[in-house]
């Protein structure tokens, strides 16, 4: 009876739309990565940009509804004793390639700290994320949450969390992320890098505050998604003024934020995905696919820069691909594409071959920890 009890509370905690989501999140987030183009601060940059970027919005939106919905049984110290398992371990473990890139070629990999001490720069490197592994700054961030998630719960218990969400989007609008590239840190001391890489975490972890705490609410409240879909015009119209909006304010360059527009696309997204669940697990070739893509999502967030870097050093191509004329933009826009599925297909493959090596060793061993998959 047990057993039978446990195998439907599993079955209620799965939420196929979710797990498609997630999956479609990460290859958001790929796509920012690898498929930019136009010269900086040009206008077809800037324009692409906002379609491809900012991805990082809907996987910190999906870590607050997972949180949410999973927090039926929550214990602090068990809480942190997975996240330490299942996130912490797999990213130190996957931190190596970028460490022994930053050590070897730290000039082409951009190592902000060559010159320190390598036994140094390794927890430098890893308490910061972004210098090994630029995607990886968002590792420090989420244990800031982790760290606040026994007070998350408690304001949500007390009826005072979701109170603050229009105070927490006008944090989100008004206070932007900023930028934090290798040049800029070459005429500041190795201790102002460091402070200037944890004030970035710190300010995406107040801009994203708020992306975190509204899937927390849209999982406590699951009945808006259907909302999202019945105004799903409004919203489209929303997405488009916002993305138009930042397009010109970042061109006039006053002003540039992609989380506003992303936070509109979240709510579409998932309103189209949970409309459509019953079509999508009909479809089973297609579910099993989405599901794989989400199973491996983490994991391929752990890796694929690395694979963007090699990529790039073995075609010469530049991480951001000029457009000479509009003539070559049909061939540009081609070239990042491909890239794209390549570091996608290289990725899944990588995690798919070291997880079935570790399994081959040890049949009982927990990937999860060792990559995230």
């Amino acid at each position: 009876m047990q057993n039978v009890v446990n195998t439907n509370e599993k079955k209620r905690s799965f939420l196929n739309y979710i797990n498609v989501f997630r999956g479609l999140a990460i290859l958001l987030i790929v796509m920012g990565h690898s498929m930019q183009i136009g010269a900086d601060k040009s206008l077809l940059h800037i324009l692409w940009c906002e379609i491809v970027c900012g991805g990082t919005a809907l996987f910190i939106f999906i870590s607050g509804f997972l949180f949410q919905h999973l927090s039926g049984k929550f214990e602090y110290k068990n809480h942190l004793s997975k996240k330490w398992t299942n996130v912490i371990i797999p990213y130190l473990i996957t931190a190596i390639p970028g460490l022994l890139f930053c050590f070897y070629m730290p000039s082409v990999y951009k190592n902000s700290f060559d010159g320190m001490n390598i036994l140094a720069q390794i927890p430098v490197l890893l308490s910061i994320g972004r210098v090994h592994n630029t995607p990886a700054w968002f590792i420090p961030m989420i244990i800031l949450f982790f760290l606040c998630s026994f007070l998350l719960l408690k304001l949500e218990r007390k009826g005072i969390l979701y109170k603050l969400l229009p105070v927490l989007f006008l944090i989100t609008i008004f206070l932007q992320r900023g930028e934090i590239e290798y040049e800029q840190m070459l005429n500041l001391s190795y201790l102002e890098r460091y402070l200037a890489y944890v004030k970035y975490i710190i300010l995406g972890f107040i801009h994203f505050f708020s992306l975190y705490v509204f899937g927390m609410f849209c999982s406590k409240n699951k009945n808006i998604i259907d909302k999202f879909y019945e105004k799903r015009a409004p919203l489209w119209v929303l997405t488009l003024f916002f993305a138009g909006l930042d397009i010109y304010l970042s061109y006039k360059n006053i002003y540039s934020n992609y989380t506003v527009s992303k936070t509109f696309v979240t709510m579409l997204l998932l309103g189209y995905l949970k409309h459509y669940d019953g079509f999508i697990l009909s479809h089973n070739k297609t579910n099993k696919t989405l599901d794989f893509i989400a199973k491996y999502s983490f994991g391929i967030f752990f890796i694929h820069w690395y694979w963007i870097f090699i990529y790039n050093q073995i075609t010469g191509l530049q991480g951001v691909i000029p457009v000479d004329n509009i003539e070559t933009l049909p061939m540009v826009l081609i070239t990042v594409f491909i890239r794209f599925l390549a570091v996608t297909g290289l990725s899944i493959l990588t995690l798919w071959g070291l997880k079935n090596f570790i399994l081959k060793i040890n049949p009982k061993a927990n990937t999860r920890m060792f990559l995230g998959v």
